[in-house]
């Protein structure tokens, strides 16, 4: 087990985050990787299913030592009780402040990477918060664009040996032919090649680039966007050194012979990415943020406010990104 623990914000206290996190302890706890909760622990405590043991702690070092025994819990209280299945905006406070205290400790090493619970923007928007969600947030927090070699934060997700990255993310379908240039497409290209390479290990990584419109455009039949922008931004891309493909039809880039031929891809909006992970691994899929100065990953999926409190949730998908986020900081720092 690393000595260096992981911190964990608990996400909206409302949704699953504190029970799946209660499972993710019960299934790592004798092997790791360790982690911290960033939270609040009565919010733990009330976790449906079987009470696990929790402890209070004021500093990282101690968590490693406790985490067989007992979840370690920065306890940083909300103002409000919390009620299942219905977020309250009297609550948003802390659950940002979670977030600012692990990036924080992240960022000064006290602990090895940031692993976020889901949150719910709406209460969060309501009480203030100004940023589309937590990659944004975290870009700002960590100052990413100050740091040597980090153009992010662009979003990956992964899925067995899938890993889909995003140029756009949260934007409209009908916005996304807008807000594709070939600086932007170049930029999430050399992120991802980075990160394939630092963060993944892969030595010599294999990038391909997903066409915008049905097959690629058909020679600017079906589209201009893969001839004015994204042939362009593959011929930047390779002149800087990545070994990349395309534009190339997405319908026939996820199957696994496809998958096999490369360790990387570059998919244009949310869906591109997000359904062939979901087919992949629907319960396992992890969302890591390229480009930042600290690790940080987060489960695939939301906050489950129509089964928080029934002790239906499954956590695998917040395991597999508490041990990747594990080997991604051996990684940085081996």
């Amino acid at each position: 087990m690393t000595t260096t623990p992981l911190a964990l914000s608990l996400g909206d206290p409302a949704g699953i985050g504190p029970e799946i996190t209660v499972k993710a302890w019960r299934a790592l706890r004798d092997r790791g990787p360790a982690f911290m909760v960033v939270g609040d622990a009565q919010a733990l405590a009330s976790a449906p299913g079987n009470p696990a043991p929790i402890r209070a702690v004021t500093h990282p070092d101690q968590a490693a030592q406790l985490f067989a025994d007992a979840i370690p819990v920065l306890d940083i209280p909300l103002a409000a009780q919390v009620v299942a299945g219905q977020p309250n905006i009297a609550n948003s406070g802390a659950v940002i402040r979670w977030i600012e205290t692990g990036a924080g400790l992240a960022l000064s090493g006290a602990v090895s990477g940031l692993v976020t619970a889901p949150i719910a923007k709406a209460p969060l928007y309501a009480a203030g918060f100004r940023f589309p969600g937590h990659t944004e947030f975290l870009a700002e927090l960590t100052a990413a664009g100050d740091q040597d070699g980090a153009r992010g934060p662009v979003m990956m997700l992964v899925a067995g040996n899938l890993r889909a990255a995003l140029v756009t993310i949260h934007a409209p379908l009908s916005a996304v032919p807008g807000l594709l240039t070939v600086e932007g497409v170049v930029n999430a290209g050399l992120v991802t090649a980075q990160a394939l390479k630092g963060d993944f290990g892969i030595e010599r990584p294999r990038l391909v680039v997903a066409g915008l419109n049905p097959h690629a455009g058909e020679s600017g039949a079906i589209g201009r966007e893969e001839i004015d922008i994204l042939e362009p931004a593959v011929r930047a891309l390779a002149d800087l050194g990545v070994d990349v493909r395309g534009p190339l039809p997405a319908d026939s880039l996820f199957h696994a012979e496809a998958r096999a031929g490369y360790d990387g891809v570059l998919c244009l909006y949310h869906d591109q990415a997000l359904i062939p992970v979901k087919m992949l691994d629907f319960w396992g899929g992890v969302n890591v943020t390229l480009g930042l100065p600290i690790v940080r990953t987060s489960p695939d999926h939301g906050t489950g406010f129509d089964i928080a409190g029934r002790g239906l949730a499954r956590a695998d998908s917040l395991i597999a990104a508490i041990r990747l986020a594990a080997q991604i900081a051996a990684r940085r720092c081996p």
